[in-house]
């Protein structure tokens, strides 16, 4: 392993959420000149099924440096994992790591985002039940596998809305970090102006913005086509979110039309 420096070398995170537009966000953050991501985008550390909890900061980098093409220092390292915020246990990881630690969290519809995650996991065969019934059966499927971190667990595949209970997810994250650290973005933004999108991320990590010019192409990954709405797996999909929906309104202002 390469040899590491003695402060933690990861500083920001695009943490989530899943299907609301990290990879494009971590595409676009490479073509600043002052950040470093990893070469796949998500580095998968403090989700890796066999993490270790004694683990120490250097060690924690030492696990990261193979996934970065450019190692020098002076560059502000980042990860976009998008799994980070919706795990309790990774929160308080990064926490323990660098309590310095800058999140990047990009919100979207829940519908559309649960929409979106059951269609990929379609295409890719790991779902044939179609939306609503994975929803309904979903408190089920998820019993006995919160802490299964597994690439097949069912917590990856199949949280279809308990992904987008964002209220939670940022209960957890202000638990651990301060507001000042934390860069909460709309997806539908990020899709309708992302220069301006990036250059406020730019500017929330203290890094110049990329090259005047510079081309936001979409990002989509997968070779599958966008899904298409369905009435009612929206009616169930937002009379079973109805809380997190409320909440999210309450407690952060944040409203889905």
């Amino acid at each position: 392993m390469a040899p590491t420096s003695p402060e933690p070398r990861i500083a920001f995170v695009v943490g989530g959420v899943q299907k609301c537009g990290t990879s494009a966000l971590a595409q676009y953050l490479r073509a600043s000149p002052g950040l470093r991501l990893p070469v796949d985008k998500e580095a998968h550390v403090f989700d890796a099924p066999d993490f270790d909890e004694t683990w120490s900061a250097g060690e924690i980098d030492a696990r990261h440096v193979d996934q970065f093409a450019d190692t020098q220092h002076g560059a502000c390292w980042g990860d976009a994992t998008p799994f980070y915020l919706f795990q309790p246990r990774c929160v308080a990881r990064i926490a323990r790591y660098n309590p310095a630690m800058r999140w990047i969290v990009l919100l979207r519809d829940p519908l559309e985002r649960a929409r979106s995650h059951h269609h990929m996991e379609r295409q890719r065969g790991h779902e044939h039940l179609p939306l609503w019934l994975a929803v309904l059966l979903e408190r089920w499927r998820l019993h006995g596998y919160a802490d299964n971190f597994a690439r097949g667990s069912p917590l990856r595949r199949h949280s279809y809305r308990a992904r987008g209970d964002y209220a939670r997810q940022l209960d957890v994250l202000y638990a651990h970090f301060p507001r000042e650290q934390v860069l909460v973005l709309r997806s539908q933004r990020l899709r309708s102006d992302p220069e301006t999108c990036v250059r406020d991320a730019c500017a929330f990590l203290g890094a110049a913005p990329p090259p005047s010019g510079n081309a936001y192409a979409p990002v989509f990954v997968g070779d599958y086509p966008p899904a298409a709405p369905d009435a009612l797996d929206s009616r169930l999909l937002r009379w079973l979110m109805r809380r997190e929906l409320r909440a999210m309104r309450e407690r952060y202002g944040i409203v889905f039309d």
